[in-house]
Order: structure tokens, then C-alpha cells, then sequence
């Protein structure tokens, strides 16, 4: 006896399958959905001395997202951060991030890595600080001679370390000689060649325009000259818009041992920029 239940339903089944099946192609051929990019506000000498265009682009690549970075000091990066329009910040002035941290606008910090400052100036060194290893007595020596002195003057990461040089050293800087330009860091090299002067900078943006200022490295090797970095997610709890899943993605990346060594192998003309720090 045939199963009439059975061979009626069984043209539906058929066509359930078929349905199925085209589903199933149409799904194939539409791609999975992109990461939502992420805002990452971080300093210039991450940016001038190329160290982003070597890091975003991996870290893309496995995140699926494009990482919209700009570069400002790191002054201006906490601002951003601050009013919700970054999810995640790379800066460098931990007395600053700690107070960003502790007014709950950053919800996780990591170490991440270090270089160091120097001051670079024109080869024939008005100043006569070339071979010091004492960063105060050199801003004092500069600011005595008269010599020509670029600032960032931006509230920089670099400018705060500066500021707290001149306080050290007990001078206000300020007249003819004293430049304070609002720029980033590879413009004030750029101007502090031009001036024939001397300027604060990061070794790793300094490495970077080098070749293009006619500056020298003067000042070097102070314990006082150590220049970390931190990033920073910032606080969902104070911005419910912000792309958390992005800004802990790359926080995670950054200190994993890929991103480590992504830093660690980043160098300029054989040498190495950035120095890993997390744990």
C-alpha cells in the first residue's frame, strides 16, 4: 500500500530544499558585515615618524574595520576622548592620562611602550650643549645663550615634558628667542631647522626628518628623557556612543605579542624607534 501522507508531502520537501539551498547561495554571496571602524585620537610622533602606517594596517586586517586615526598632541587627544568624539586614545603624558582616568573618562589603560626625548640643534651649537647628558642644565645653557627655541606649545606630550624641564631648570621662557609654535612635532623640526635652533622631540619623529632639517642630536641619555605611552578605551559608561568593541579590540591588539612585535620591528634606517612595555 503507498503512503499517500508521505508522497504528497514529499514534492514539498523538494521545493523546502530548493528554497533552502538558493538561501544558502544568496547568503554565500552577500559579505559578512564590516567591523564598525573605529576614531583612535593619539599623538603626532606616532604619525610623523610613520609608526601608524606601519601598525593600522595589520591590525585592520584582522579586525575587519578601518581604524579613522588623527594626530594631535596628546593634550588635544584626551579632549577628545573627554567629549565622546574618540573611542580609543595612544598618548603619552601619564600624569595627564592618569587624571583622565581618574575623572572616569578612560574605562581601561595599558602600558604599551617607551622611546625617549632629546634635543636636537644646529651643528654648530650656539649653546654648547652638544655631548651633555643633563637635560636641565641644557635648557638652562639654551636659554642663556639666546639661541633660537621651537616649542610645541600645544599642550603636546613633548611640550609637557618641556614645561616641566624649564620649571626644573627655573626659567620662564619667553621672548624673542623662546618660539612657542602650536604645531606638531614634525613641523617644529622642520622650523627649528629653519631657525637654525634647538627644539624638544621624540627620537623616532627626529629619526624621521632628520635628513630633511640638518639638525644633530645634542642632549641625550637623561633618566629624565624617558617618554612612555599608554592607550586608552575610553569609558562607554560616559559615552554610551562609542565603538567599545573597536577601542578594546585594538587596546588588546596593541599589547598582544603581535602588536609587540609589530612595534618592536619598526624601525628607521636599521634602527629601532619603540621599545615594548606591556606586560
Amino acid at each position: 500500500m503507498q503512503n499517500h501522507a508521505y508522497n504528497g508531502a514529499y514534492p514539498c520537501l523538494r521545493r523546502l530544499a530548493r528554497v533552502l539551498l538558493l538561501a544558502g547561495f544568496i547568503l554565500a554571496a552577500v559579505p559578512a558585515m564590516a567591523a564598525e571602524d573605529i576614531k583612535l585620537a593619539t599623538t603626532t610622533s606616532t604619525e610623523n615618524s610613520g609608526l601608524l602606517k606601519v601598525l593600522l594596517p595589520v591590525f585592520e586586517a584582522k579586525y575587519g574595520g578601518k581604524d579613522r586615526g588623527v594626530a594631535v598632541g596628546t593634550g588635544a587627544a584626551l579632549k577628545l576622548g573627554e567629549n565622546g568624539d574618540a573611542d580609543v586614545v595612544l598618548v603619552h603624558a601619564r600624569a595627564l592620562e592618569d587624571k583622565f582616568m581618574a575623572a572616569g573618562f578612560g574605562s581601561v589603560r595599558k602600558d604599551v611602550m617607551y622611546n625617549d626625548f632629546v634635543i636636537v640643534g644646529p651643528k654648530r651649537d650656539p649653546a654648547g650643549v652638544r655631548g651633555s647628558k643633563d637635560v636641565i642644565a641644557a635648557m638652562r645653557k639654551i636659554s642663556a645663550s639666546g639661541a633660537r627655541f621651537v616649542s610645541r606649545g600645544d599642550e603636546s606630550g613633548t611640550h609637557q615634558m618641556e614645561k616641566n624641564y624649564w620649571k626644573s631648570a627655573g626659567v620662564d621662557p619667553q621672548g624673542a628667542w623662546y618660539v612657542a609654535s602650536g604645531q606638531g612635532m614634525g613641523q617644529v623640526l622642520t622650523m627649528a631647522g629653519q631657525f637654525e635652533g634647538y627644539t624638544l622631540t621624540d627620537r623616532a619623529t627626529y629619526a624621521a626628518y632628520k635628513d630633511k632639517t640638518g639638525l644633530e642630536t645634542l642632549v641625550e641619555g637623561d633618566p629624565k628623557m624617558f617618554n612612555p605611552y599608554g592607550i586608552i578605551a575610553v569609558n562607554p559608561q560616559k559615552h554610551p556612543t562609542v565603538n567599545n568593541l573597536g577601542a578594546m579590540a585594538l587596546v588588546n591588539w596593541m599589547t598582544s605579542p603581535e602588536g609587540l612585535k609589530a612595534i618592536t620591528d619598526f624601525k628607521i634606517n636599521g634602527v629601532q624607534m619603540f621599545f615594548p612595555s606591556a606586560k
